[in-house]
């Protein structure tokens, strides 16, 4: 995509944001990188690609924010990377290490853990079986590590013989990111965690990302609640028909008047400022 020149663009017409997502910058950007996808092409039906040859890195230590419209690519991204979706393209990095469509369980034992936007808990199990089937792969490990997940999820400490089905959509999502904690990941990929929640419980669970993130956790985030989302993350990502249109830190994103206008424009009472 391109803009017009004015202030802030570049000589040849694209905006910062429009040009730190150009393969060719993005390639000098993610060097480096703890993950990254370079030329992803995925999809879901034979033939049919959502993602377009989709490039997009995090840093070690980040919190990195993917928003944009509604069918964009957003959680078809994180399945791609994941391995949950046919790769037919391109190729996913994990710490220089190529893991495209690497098995689900694969990834979790090389630190990379996901948490779905729906049915990501097992409702009839209790808190505490929910966070044993977290550390299946290594079961000596869940006393420790199940201190270490209450200790930013005390109400999991507090509940544990609760059964997950019996907990409102905020407590779900803690038991969700938290069996997602129990592998001690290095990589955390949460899709829409805000979704369906009220806005008290929303904003716990930014508030939770920013101290898993200072607990040691890199975290990348899809959100329709774009606004929070750029708010609390390093950089954001914004994803339009299935490539990466603008990057930047989320502070710039969110404050860029193009990005308001064609992605966020819920957010042009928040602007100015």
């Amino acid at each position: 995509m391109t803009g017009s020149a004015g202030h802030g663009s570049t000589t040849d017409g694209l905006s910062p944001a429009e040009l730190a997502a150009t393969p060719q910058r993005h390639r000098d950007l993610a060097r480096g990188a703890l993950l990254r996808t370079d030329d992803l092409l995925a999809g879901y039906l034979p033939g049919v690609n959502i993602l377009q040859r989709c490039n997009f890195f995090l840093r070690a230590g980040e919190i990195v924010g993917i928003i944009g419209p509604n069918g964009a690519g957003k959680s078809t991204l994180l399945k791609a990377m994941f391995g949950l979706i046919p790769v037919r393209g391109g190729t996913v990095s994990l710490r220089d290490t190529d893991v495209t469509s690497a098995k689900a369980h694969t990834l979790v034992t090389l630190g990379m853990g996901y948490v779905p936007q729906t049915n990501n808990v097992f409702s009839s199990l209790t808190i505490e079986e929910n966070m044993q089937m977290g550390v299946y792969l290594r079961p000596r490990t869940f006393t420790t590590r199940f201190d270490s997940v209450c200790a930013l999820f005390p109400l999991l400490g507090q509940r544990r013989k609760t059964k997950a089905g019996a907990l409102s959509g905020g407590e779900r999502q803690m038991v969700a990111m938290g069996r997602a904690l129990m592998m001690q990941p290095s990589v955390l990929l949460l899709d829409e965690p805000s979704a369906g929640l009220s806005p008290m419980f929303a904003d716990e669970v930014f508030v939770r990302c920013k101290k898993i993130n200072a607990a040691g956790v890199s975290i990348v985030m899809v959100e329709q609640n774009a606004r929070r989302c750029l708010q609390i993350c390093d950089r954001g990502y914004v994803l339009d028909q299935g490539r990466n249109a603008y990057t930047d830190t989320g502070a710039v994103l969110i404050k860029d008047p193009k990005v308001i206008e064609l992605y966020l424009g819920t957010l042009s009472g928040h602007s100015a400022g």
